[in-house]
């Protein structure tokens, strides 16, 4: 590791190991409830840090429950967004997931306002597909991810995971879509189930003895 293990994010031990502050994460796969395990492993914040969740396809009250199973009190330090609605002073409703200008501006916003509770923190996405299927084009999702996605990141003490269902129907080419987003992402997590309750993660860009990481889930 090039910095020191307190710069680093921990996730579950057996899964990855601490993954360096700066580092954005594409996950994909094409078993979407796999691929939401994996994801809240990820991105779910330790007692000293905030996340930040843009979730298309989930209610607000179904994001903390699984965030609170990924990790005690993750729930209760993270903002969620979401089309879906939910209660809670920590979920905020999203109302047109085409707009990127606009979901843009409240994601960036979301992600200032965690970082005003404390420098540390995580931003995840989940399913940054379903945005691809309601976009334009496959361009202004680009776009979207590098301007209010990526910028974040790169200027502050985090990490962030873009989940993409590989098995959506995008009106583009999946294949050459995620060979483009790579070129923007730092590292590439790409997730297969293996056998009933498992998944093997193949890894590209973290750090870590194994390209390949066999999962319980």
């Amino acid at each position: 590791m090039s910095l020191s293990d307190e710069a680093d994010f921990t996730v579950e031990e057996s899964m990855l190991d601490p993954i360096q502050s700066g580092t954005s994460i594409l996950l994909t796969g094409e078993d979407a409830d796999t691929l939401r395990t994996v994801f809240y492993r990820l991105i779910a914040p330790d007692e000293d840090e905030r996340a930040v969740v843009l979730a298309t396809d989930d209610r607000g009250s179904a994001v903390k429950r699984q965030l609170r199973s990924a990790k005690d009190g993750a729930d209760e330090r993270t903002k969620v967004q979401t089309p879906e609605g939910g209660t809670g002073n920590d979920v905020e409703s999203i109302d047109d997931l085409a707009d990127l200008t606009t979901l843009g501006m409240e994601f960036t916003n979301a992600v200032a306002a965690a970082q005003q509770e404390t420098a540390r923190f995580r931003s995840g996405i989940l399913l940054g597909s379903t945005i691809a299927e309601m976009a334009e084009d496959t361009r202004s999702v680009y776009r979207f991810l590098n301007s209010s996605f990526l910028t974040e990141l790169r200027r502050g003490d985090g990490i962030g995971v873009c989940a993409i269902d590989t098995s959506a129907d995008i009106g583009a080419d999946m294949d050459s879509t995620i060979s483009g987003l790579e070129t923007s992402f730092k590292a590439h997590i790409a997730v297969t189930v293996t056998s009933p309750g498992e998944a093997t993660l193949d890894v590209s860009g973290l750090p870590g003895p194994n390209d390949s990481v066999t999962v319980s889930l």
